[in-house]
């Protein structure tokens, strides 16, 4: 009986380990792989007009090794989030297998996919010289807080069973992969949505040739001779799938490579991670900014101290705040803090230039400048900025200047409607940076894509399209509804007042003048504002007075 048992031990032991999942072609199998365990893939009655196989298998954050044996060794494996391998077919060949395992030590679970090609389809990664692979159909990611960039191998054209593949080195016309062209696809995923779920039912959606033309996002096509390496725009917290379609136009055929996903985030991070974005001191920032901003849109103008130094606040944090992260590598948290100061020296620097001096054209140009780089920010902010063209850092910086420059030139001939229509505009897109710091909003990167391009030289080279979903419409609205509420209040409120404000010192000083100069005035023999305060102070003390004591009748 203890033999029996022992024995029967042994085969539960190694079918928990090895076991069989029996995949079918174009069709989508959900795998869990046990904890030091493996999974052996199988496919079957592959018809004999399929030339190649690619396997791709997808989980949301944990790492799984594809292998073609079942250990896995160094160019006969993968490990990856998104791994997929490449099966070149024998002539009488009809099935294949390879394993699947965890190889961090936990249980993985994910869904993959068997494609079929035929002989006329290129064969994606075929002339890979970089990766481990020998024909490699992976896409290669990685990103920072600044940029996503991918990498991919190049391809090879179609070949039968039994044809030794083309030269990838050799370039004789049209008969060999520098004919080939590659197709960028983007798809992102729902917005706030960190679910496994909303993974899996993207990757279906854009697993295929087929269905990433029919639900994917079209950047640009490369040709053979291009860079296989491109960058993008990190967004994070927002799930995006990058996909290559490679195309042959000799023979009008095409092939995918294994998709690949990313939140620009990492799901492991206790601190800022993907479901903890956001750092507090990050939400009391904006937190205060928003509020700051609600009250320049509604109560701005007739308040023009507060304003000039919110506006100021913001001038000076920016260009502080870029100066400090290209130059020092100091915490996160202390550069939010020194950026906060400085934006209060800014807001003070700027009331005080207006109280000592008087100049309001000089502050109302600061505040058309702000308006003036949100709203280039906007036009960049549209498909205008992934434009070629702009990816020189001297077109886009002397374009984006011309536009912040230009909007300052409306506050000569109307001041007061500028500042008035800045306090709008400006006033309710900070309420807008306050929601994004609780939640995802597009919007955001209105601004955050030329802080990014200010902070990192090789931003230029990203693209910067960002998804506009839900929420981003009704952020619109509100934005808009801010704005233009705003803007009519306070003109109704400002239409029978002074344009502006007087400066209180130059008022003293003019006063200080007119008392020296002119004698005659009447009221230049009337006492000082000081004088006459201690005067009516004497006055009520004098029944307060101890007996024996008398107050001067004349002051």
């Amino acid at each position: 009986v203890i033999v029996f048992l022992d024995v029967f031990l042994q085969i539960v032991l190694f079918y928990c380990r090895y076991y069989q999942v029996v995949f079918s072609l174009g069709t989508f199998q959900n795998v869990s792989v046990p904890v030091n365990g493996s999974v052996q893939a199988v496919v079957s009655r592959i018809p004999a007009d399929v030339a190649f196989v690619t396997l791709q298998f997808h989980t949301q954050h944990h790492n799984a090794t594809l292998s073609f044996r079942s250990v896995p060794v160094y160019g006969s494996s993968l490990t990856a989030v998104d791994s997929g391998l490449l099966f070149p077919l024998l002539p009488s060949q009809s099935s294949l297998s390879c394993y699947l395992l965890a190889p961090d030590g936990d249980p993985v679970a994910g869904t993959g996919v068997l494609l079929p090609y035929k002989s006329t389809d290129p064969v994606p990664g075929a002339c890979n010289l970089e990766f481990p692979l020998e024909n490699d159909p992976n896409i290669y990611l990685r990103y920072n807080i600044y940029e996503t960039v991918i990498r991919f191998a190049p391809a090879n054209i179609g070949h039968a069973r039994d044809v030794t593949p083309p030269a990838c080195d050799v370039d004789t016309g049209s008969s060999t992969r520098w004919r080939l062209e590659y197709d960028v696809y983007q798809y992102f995923l729902p917005e706030n949505d960190l679910s496994e779920q909303s993974l899996v039912s993207g990757i279906e959606r854009v697993a295929s040739v087929s269905s990433m033309e029919e639900n994917g996002r079209k950047l640009m096509t490369l040709s053979s001779k291009d860079r296989t390496e491109l960058s993008f725009n990190s967004i994070p917290g927002q799930g995006v799938i990058y996909s290559i379609i490679v195309r042959d136009p000799i023979t009008n055929t095409s092939a995918s490579y294994i998709p690949v996903h990313t939140y620009a985030c990492s799901f492991a991070s206790i601190l800022d991670g993907c479901t903890t974005l956001g750092k507090i001191s990050t939400k009391v920032f904006f937190t205060i900014t928003g509020l700051a901003g609600l009250f320049v849109c509604f109560l701005g103008h007739r308040f023009f101290k507060c304003e000039l130094f919110c506006m100021g606040f913001a001038f000076g944090a920016f260009f502080f705040f870029v100066l400090i992260t290209r130059t020092t590598m100091l915490d996160y948290n202390i550069r939010l803090t020194l950026t906060a100061v400085i934006g209060v020296v800014g807001g003070v620097i700027l009331v005080m230039t207006w109280w000592r001096f008087g100049s309001v054209m000089a502050c109302v140009v600061v505040v058309g400048l702000i308006l003036g780089f949100l709203v280039s920010s906007i036009v960049f902010f549209t498909p205008l900025g992934d434009l070629a063209v702009f990816r020189n850092d001297v077109v886009f910086w002397v374009t984006f200047s011309c536009i912040v420059l230009i909007v300052p030139l409306f506050f000569i001939r109307w001041p007061r409607e500028g500042n008035i229509t800045t306090c709008g505009i400006v006033g309710a897109y900070m309420v807008v940076l306050t929601v994004n710091a609780y939640t995802y909003t597009s919007l955001s990167y209105i601004t955050m894509d030329i802080l990014k391009r200010f902070l990192n030289s090789n931003f230029s080279r990203a693209f910067i399209s960002v998804p506009l979903q839900n929420i981003d419409f009704i952020m619109i609205t509100v934005w808009v509804v801010l704005a233009v509420s705003g803007i009519v209040v306070q003109l109704y409120r400002e239409r029978s007042r002074p344009f502006f404000p007087p400066s209180p010192y130059v008022m003293w000083r003019q006063e200080r003048e007119r008392r020296k100069t002119n004698v005659l005035d009447p009221s230049h023999h009337i006492p000082s504002f000081p004088a006459r305060l201690l005067a009516r102070a004497r006055q009520l003390t004098r029944h307060t007075e101890p007996a024996g004591e008398r107050t001067p009748l004349l002051l």
